[in-house]
């Protein structure tokens, strides 16, 4: 993978009322080319900050001090030599490194605790394990934590012939067993396919099923499945959408409201123009749907949010990204402008093998049978055959609703980006305070890289903040990546020439 280099970077912060201080801190350069090496951000553990990285099958954990000096590089000497996958969950006070593994016809869930110094506590604990007949490269399990963090969950998918078999091992934030269930849902339709797997705060599971059309086409057929804590029955509640089309839908839980939310872009016909949002609200405790709207968009939001080009077509390049909920019931959805070109020719959501490049039938959830197996031609972006040489990431449009579905505000963040070979520097990462939403991104002036930064209030005000300059010359951003670990704080990773290293960002 290509990574672009660039100059000197710009960045940018926020104000609160009065322009505050802003201070970024370093990590030093090691040997780890980004372009080999995998990387995540495990967050703020006591006082330390901590990451992981990989780079040809071996795997550290770093923990640096506030001024981002490396404390402690660990290698995980006790990793097998080949893992098919890694999850991390961060608690304030020590972080579990998740990993599985196949060893002959056996695949391995495991999980190692580790303290705020990259220490781990005690040795790796055995999840479960799944027998198999062949050898794999693909992740059998998946897992998901309650808002809480109290709750964690673990499952995996069996795809046999007309019945998806569905094993979910629930545990405390401990790791300690509190429920193993499998239970049996028929997907024998055509396109069928289980995604958007969610875990309340009280252990209830919820996910849905899908049926769509033609590859690269809608969502026509939409199921709620409940697995209650306490009950043994798999519930299930149809969705009508029978007027619609839907793109990639998308599962929330409001553990204040107790309620769980869909929602997706919708068309009126197959393949059709982006017409708005559809919203589902189903209540937990009463269990039935609250209400549900079909929120069109004006032709005004519209322009807005595709200023050049044809107003009906102005959706069909943006993407769902992120939904906060919010106490009162209400809550917000953003998405983005993305697509690509190849030689000079665009392309847009139906040109994708299943539609929204970040969400696909698959989703990484299933295992299958030996008869049963699938194969992954494509990257991300569903290209198979022809080579990806510009991506784009355009506006933020973000769209707020009440607790009963109504829009309160629309709005929308212009930006403007490309690059080419890679989308790494593209995109956006967000900082959340009390009463805004901040939108970090690399904004290209004069061929350097600027992060930028654009913030929204809770009544849809959008802001341009200041720019700081001359904070460090050589390091280029990737936004998308940043995590917020504190409330003033963000880690983002860096490029500094062609080497990863990671900076801390503390707002005062």
């Amino acid at each position: 993978m290509h990574f672009k280099k660039t100059g000197i970077l710009t960045v940018i912060i926020f104000v609160i009322n009065i322009v505050n201080a802003q201070r970024i801190f370093y990590s030093s350069v090691g040997n780890d080319d980004l372009r080999n090496t995998g990387f995540e951000i495990i967050g703020k553990i006591n006082s330390h900050y901590l990451t992981y990285t990989t780079n040809h099958g071996v795997y550290y954990i770093q923990s640096f001090n506030a001024d981002m000096k490396t404390d402690q590089r660990m290698k995980l000497n006790f990793l097998p030599d080949r893992i098919i996958s890694t999850d991390v969950i961060a608690y304030p006070h020590h972080f579990y490194f998740m990993y599985q593994y196949q060893r002959k016809n056996i695949v391995y869930y495991m999980a190692a605790m580790f303290d705020e110094n990259a220490k781990m506590i005690g040795e790796p604990v055995q999840l479960d394990t799944t027998s198999i007949s062949t050898f794999t490269n693909n992740k059998i399990y998946s897992i998901v934590q309650s808002e809480d963090k109290e709750k964690i969950l673990l499952f995996k998918i069996n795809k046999k012939k007309d019945v998806s078999q569905v094993t979910f091992s629930l545990f405390d934030k401990m790791l300690h067993p509190i429920q193993k269930k499998t239970v049996n849902v028929e997907t024998g339709e055509r396109n069928a396919f289980l995604t958007e797997f969610n875990l309340d705060n009280e252990g209830n599971i919820i996910f849905l099923k899908a049926i769509g059309t033609a590859q690269g086409g809608n969502i026509t057929n939409l199921v709620l499945f409940q697995q209650r804590l306490e009950s043994d029955t798999l519930t299930s509640y149809p969705i009508d959408v029978s007027k619609i089309y839907l793109d990639d839908a998308r599962l929330k839980v409001d553990n204040v409201n107790q309620q769980y939310l869909v929602t997706s872009f919708y068309a009126t016909s197959r393949r059709g123009n982006i017409e708005g949002l559809y919203c589902f609200l189903w209540n937990r405790e009463q269990q039935k749907e609250t209400k549900s709207v079909q929120a069109e968009f004006s032709d005004e939001f519209k322009q807005n949010a595709k200023l050049e080009g044809n107003v009906k077509t102005a959706f069909n390049d943006f993407f769902l990204q992120n939904i906060v909920m919010r106490q009162d019931g209400g809550f917000i959805v953003t998405s983005e402008s993305e697509y690509t070109s190849s030689r000079g020719i665009s392309s847009n959501r139906w040109d994708y093998a299943y539609g929204s490049p970040y969400w696909s039938p698959y989703s990484n959830y299933y295992w299958t049978s030996p008869y049963y197996g699938y194969y992954y031609p494509w990257d991300r972006w569903g290209n198979s055959t022809n080579p990806i040489n510009r991506y784009y990431a355009d506006n933020i449009a973000l769209v707020s609703f009440d607790s009963v579905l109504n829009i309160e505000w629309m709005n929308v963040i212009h930006k403007s980006q490309f690059d080419d070979n890679s989308d790494n520097f593209i995109s956006f990462g967000t900082f959340v305070e009390n009463n805004s939403f901040h939108f970090l991104y690399n904004e290209l002036f004069r061929r350097d890289w600027l992060l930028s930064d654009q913030s929204i209030s809770i009544n849809g005000q959008v802001k341009k903040e200041p720019t700081f300059h001359n904070l460090g010359e050589g390091y280029d951003f990737l936004a998308r990546y940043a995590k917020q670990v504190s409330a003033n704080e963000i880690i983002i990773p860096c490029q500094f020439k062609s080497y990863l290293c990671f900076a801390r960002i503390e707002f005062e």
